[in-house]
C-alpha cells in the first residue's frame, strides 16, 4: 500500500501534495516547533480537520518533508553524478556548485531546514533526519574527491561540508544579503556561485604545497 508521502508525489495536484508543499515552506522558514498545523492550513486554505485527514499529527506531516526532501536530493545528486563523470576535477567542482546551488536556490527550505538543524538546540525528537552523512560521502564520491561512495575519507567530507555550508549560507541569508548588496536575484545567484567556484577551485585543484 502506497504511503502519503508516495500518494502526493504520484499526484501533485491533489490536496496531499498541496499540503506538502506548503508545509515545506513554512517548516523552512519556522522550524518544527515554530510552526503549527493551523499555519499551514491556513496557507493552503483548508481547515485543520483535513490537513488531519490526510497527513495526520505535525510530527508525521514533518517527517514527510524530510523523507520528501531526502528523496530529492538523493536524485539531484544522481543526475550531478552522470553529468560530471569522468571530467577533470576543476569541472566536477564547477558543475556541482552550479548544479546543487541552483537546485538550493530553488528550493530554499531545504537550506532552511538544514541550518535550524545544526543550529537549533530545541530539536524534533523524532529519529528520522536528513541524511547528511550518506550524502556528504555521495557528492564526495560524484566530485571525484573519494573512491568509495559510501565511506569518503575526512579529508573529503570536510571538503564537501565546506562546499555545502557555502550554499546554504548564501541560499538561506539571500534575504538579508541582497539587500545589503543592492542586487536582484539573478545576479546575487550568479555571483554566490561564482565567489563558490573562485574559492573551491582553487582550493581544491591547486592546494597550497600540493
Amino acid at each position: 500500500m502506497a504511503s502519503s508521502l508516495e500518494k502526493a508525489k504520484q499526484n501533485p495536484d491533489s490536496m496531499k501534495a498541496r499540503i506538502l508543499v506548503a508545509a515545506r515552506k513554512i517548516f523552512g522558514e519556522y522550524g518544527f516547533h515554530g510552526t503549527t498545523t493551523r499555519m499551514i492550513a491556513k496557507a493552503v486554505e483548508i481547515d485543520i480537520s483535513t490537513l488531519y485527514y490526510h497527513w495526520g499529527e505535525k510530527g508525521d506531516l514533518y517527517e514527510a518533508v524530510i523523507r520528501d526532501i531526502n528523496g530529492g536530493m538523493r536524485e539531484k545528486l544522481i543526475e550531478v553524478e552522470k553529468i560530471v563523470h569522468g571530467r577533470p576535477l576543476a569541472e566536477r567542482i564547477e558543475i556541482a556548485i552550479d548544479e546543487m546551488a541552483d537546485y538550493l536556490f530553488e528550493n530554499p527550505e531545504i537550506s532552511n531546514l538544514t541550518l535550524l538543524r545544526y543550529f537549533t538546540k530545541t530539536r524534533h525528537g523524532n529519529q528520522l533526519d536528513f541524511q547528511v552523512p550518506e550524502f556528504i560521502s555521495d557528492i564526495a564520491y560524484s566530485m571525484g574527491l573519494s573512491q568509495d561512495r559510501k565511506n569518503a575519507p575526512l579529508d573529503a567530507r570536510m571538503k564537501v561540508l565546506f562546499i555545502m555550508n557555502g550554499i546554504h549560507n548564501f541560499v538561506s541569508g539571500e534575504n538579508f544579503f541582497r539587500p545589503m548588496l543592492e542586487v536582484d536575484r539573478r545576479k546575487y545567484i550568479q555571483e554566490a556561485k561564482e565567489t563558490l567556484k573562485f574559492f573551491n577551485i582553487s582550493a581544491f585543484v591547486n592546494p597550497a604545497g600540493g
